[in-house]
């Protein structure tokens, strides 16, 4: 659960000594700036609210793994819930600053916390010894995982002290991925058949999405108008990217391969347009970034239309109001660059001097949040800007 792409990307990467912060250009559009550390080695933003805060993580002196949050150019240690060899992971950021994640001994049977202006608190489980919060919207509430008493996993939703226990759609297990200012949950559960299907919880009742046709489906995210988007199988067996509304379940299809899926970023998949981001498969086998419009799956490219990394050319990881598009593109020489697609151009959003950056949010203002390599191969949280 706690390693995505981005993620799982960054700690491969091999780092040293420690880099002042710095700002260089990167492109004609946008600067980078280096946020710094929490005194490690090692740091990368996950988040970007409208206020332009920015969420991520960073190792400390000690060489522990801290949350932070970023603001007019101070990093601010989030801290743990307090346990021994705790860590501090973030999962989400609303609009005022209130951040929420996972506190506990490296992965294991920590905590769902909520921070907000210097205070972590425990958000406690459904009677288990695990709890990880996964969305928060902007009227604070909270949505996530927890252990039960008989050890299931199920999806809950945590507002004013209280965390209550989502349910399931007939099996033992629920995840809820994300929320909406109106309350909507969407996640995914397994079913009384053992199948694991997509699910939209409201007002006490957890509706089974469906799928396009196969046994699994998965519901990642949910703008304010009440449209998800996830991934589902098909009859044939493959995965299709899904828009859901209005009880109906709309496959969004693909470049001419057989896949496509919708972006990981629960606060970024789908804009309040609806325009749906995510990779897929063209008619060669290439993965390409797309952007999926009133009905139109439109390919974005990428800059290098014959240097593809054993066929991946670039994925799209997030989309704000405005239909700007961030990611990363691949190269056969090794190196992987952020991108910004906007009105048709891609736009190479460079690096801080090492070979690889990757964008993974965006907000409406157009300020992205990643992370980079530097020139010495450390890598770092960035914020692009104009």
């Amino acid at each position: 659960m706690k390693l995505g792409l981005s993620k799982a990307i960054l700690l491969r990467i091999a780092i040293a000594t420690l880099l002042v912060s710095q700002s260089i250009s990167a492109s004609a559009q946008l600067s980078i700036t280096d946020l710094g550390t929490l005194g490690g080695t090692l740091t990368f933003a996950s988040f970007i609210n409208a206020r332009g805060q920015v969420v991520g993580a960073s190792t400390t002196a000690t060489g522990e793994q801290h949350a932070f949050l970023w603001e007019k150019g101070t990093m601010i240690d989030l801290g743990t819930l307090g346990g021994v060899n705790d860590t501090s992971f973030p999962e989400a950021v609303n609009a005022r600053g209130q951040v929420v994640g996972f506190s506990g001994p490296k992965g294991q049977n920590g905590h769902a916390f909520l921070w907000e202006q210097g205070t972590m608190t425990d958000l406690g489980t459904l009677g288990g010894l695990f709890s990880d919060a996964l969305a928060i919207n902007n009227r604070g509430q909270v949505v996530g995982v927890s252990n039960t008493t008989t050890g299931e996993q199920h999806a809950f939703l945590w507002e004013q002290g209280t965390m209550t226990d989502l349910g399931t759609l007939g099996g033992f297990f629920s995840v809820a991925n994300a929320i909406n200012a109106r309350g909507q949950v969407v996640g995914v559960s397994d079913t009384s058949t053992s199948e694991r299907h997509a699910f939209l919880w409201e007002q006490g009742t957890m509706t089974d999405l469906g799928t396009l046709g196969g046994l699994f489906s998965n519901a990642l995210a949910i703008n304010n108008r009440g449209q998800v988007v996830g991934v589902s199988n098909t009859t044939t067996g493959e995965q299709h990217a899904f828009l859901w509304e209005k009880g109906t379940m709309t496959d969004l299809g693909t470049l001419g391969g057989l896949s496509s899926r919708t972006a990981f970023g629960r606060q970024y998949a789908i804009n309040a347009r609806g325009q749906v981001v995510g990779a897929s498969t063209t008619s060669t086998g290439e993965q390409h970034a797309f952007l999926w419009d009133k009905g139109t799956m439109t390919d974005l490219g990428t800059l290098d239309a014959q240097l593809c990394d054993r066929n991946r050319c670039s994925e799209a990881q997030a989309i704000n109001a405005r239909g700007q598009v961030v990611g990363i593109r691949f190269t056969a020489t090794g190196e992987q660059h952020a991108f910004l697609w906007e009105k048709d151009t891609m736009t190479d959003l460079g690096t801080l001097g090492g070979l690889f950056s990757l964008a993974v949010a965006i907000n409406n203002s157009g300020q992205v949040v990643g992370a980079s390599t530097t020139f010495s191969g450390e890598t770092r949280a960035v914020l692009w800007t104009k």
